[in-house]
């Protein structure tokens, strides 16, 4: 047994989050450097770009259950990197009190393209459980992509706590068309100059070095939804 924890078959992580400022940021990120590894993913030292369009329902499910803290809820999106459609991932977060799990499935650029034309039939021959999952709450609740969310992530991995810390830098939402893809894609920021938001996820513990390095930003700890962050900013921007 390696200690993890599971609930009904979805591996279970901690996951805290924090805004911080560019003092705050450059002052973790000298010690990180010098205890942790880079994220093998990195494109440059400023990080690499992550679009993640939401899903949410035709009762606003995924943005109601947030804002009310409902502890346990799930979100669903499509995430791809740099812009690029050679990579576009299914994603499921679920959310377990203090726990995350996520469960993920690959999809191509035509699969994408016919759901954001609301055509979601591909599933029903899907063999991945997350697929008809989405097949069904497309069919009885109207589940479709609202919003994308974009930011600039700079990541740190440490394997003992298989420990992964994030810099999510520039969150921005989009504006009008949400498909990432299209010629008519725009975002916006959605946080002041110098802001973002750190990620802290890990397993059963977190190492006690981490923990020594994190605690200047320890104080700040909030419930930062980047989705909620957005759409909140779109729907300020729709009403405007």
């Amino acid at each position: 047994m390696d200690g993890t924890m599971e609930y009904l078959g979805h591996k279970l992580r901690h996951e805290i989050k924090y805004y911080i400022n560019d003092s705050v940021y450059h002052t973790l990120r000298g010690r990180l450097c010098q205890a942790v590894e880079a994220d093998s993913h990195r494109k440059s030292e400023e990080g690499y770009l992550v679009s993640s369009l939401y899903l949410d329902d035709i009762y606003h499910s995924a943005w109601e259950e947030k804002t009310a803290g409902i502890r346990f809820r799930k979100k669903y999106r499509l995430r791809c990197y740099e812009r690029k459609d050679d990579r576009i991932s299914l994603e499921c977060k679920r959310k377990y009190g203090e726990y995350i799990a996520k469960d993920s499935m690959l999809i191509d650029r035509e699969q994408y393209d016919t759901m954001l034309a609301g055509d979601y039939d591909f599933f029903l021959s899907c063999q991945n459980p997350l697929g008809r999952e989405l097949y069904a709450l497309h069919h009885t609740r109207l589940l479709k992509p609202v919003v994308a969310v974009e930011y600039l992530r700079e990541a740190y991995v440490m394997k003992q706590g298989n420990v992964r810390i994030t810099f999510d830098k520039d969150i921005s939402v989009s504006v009008g068309d949400p498909d990432i893809f299209s010629d008519q894609y725009e975002v916006r920021r959605v946080l002041d100059p110098g802001i973002m938001v750190l990620e802290v996820k890990f397993d059963e513990y977190l190492p006690d070095l981490i923990f020594q390095i994190l605690k200047t930003a320890m104080t700040d700890r909030c419930a930062v939804s980047k989705y909620v962050l957005c759409r909140e900013e779109k729907r300020r921007i729709l009403f405007r």
